[in-house]
């Protein structure tokens, strides 16, 4: 399974995030998602999940959870937009963690990529970085990677041009 990751779009989606996504068999969306045509065209390219964020409306969040749990190819996914640092995380996130012992923590809100793991809860955690132009990131960024068999393969870092511009190739 191909799947897509890609947080903090803050309304904005162009042509470049479509062309990387295009070929996911599912998109997670780590929150502050802005306009609600975002997820649209997300759907459009492929079946889209994932949480809200801080900024994200009351329309966004009839749509999306606060959290979700995931079991995608064997792979125990929690998906969260404030989740803290590694050694850090806030309560609810820890609370979560404790509870439902994921393989994989997805999160977005700091703008910062990030592929690190986690001795301490035994998972991997990600945060693709921010796919919008607000923020104070310097490169907008997505990751893609590949579910099987109980793990994930193949992760690759999509940097998709300068956050005050569109993309470039």
């Amino acid at each position: 399974m191909n799947i897509g990751i890609i947080s903090d779009t803050h309304s904005y989606l162009d042509e470049r995030i479509s062309h990387h996504l295009q070929d996911s068999d599912l998109i997670l969306h780590a929150g502050d998602v802005g306009d609600v045509s975002v997820l649209d065209q997300l759907d459009a390219l492929a079946p889209t999940k994932g949480v809200y964020g801080n900024i994200d409306s009351t329309v966004i969040r009839v749509r999306l959870p606060e959290w979700e749990l995931l079991d995608l190819e064997g792979v125990k996914i929690l998906i969260i937009h404030i989740a803290g640092a590694i050694g850090r995380y806030n309560e609810k996130c820890r609370a979560l963690i404790i509870e439902h012992n994921p393989t994989v923590l997805i999160c977005g809100h700091s703008h910062i990529l990030k592929v690190s793991r986690d001795d301490k809860f035994n998972l991997l955690h990600i945060n693709p970085g921010a796919a919008g132009r607000h923020g104070f990131h310097k490169v907008r960024t997505l990751l893609k990677v590949r579910a099987e068999n109980g793990s994930l393969k193949d992760l690759q870092v999509i940097e998709l041009g300068p956050r005050s511009a569109k993309s470039v190739d």
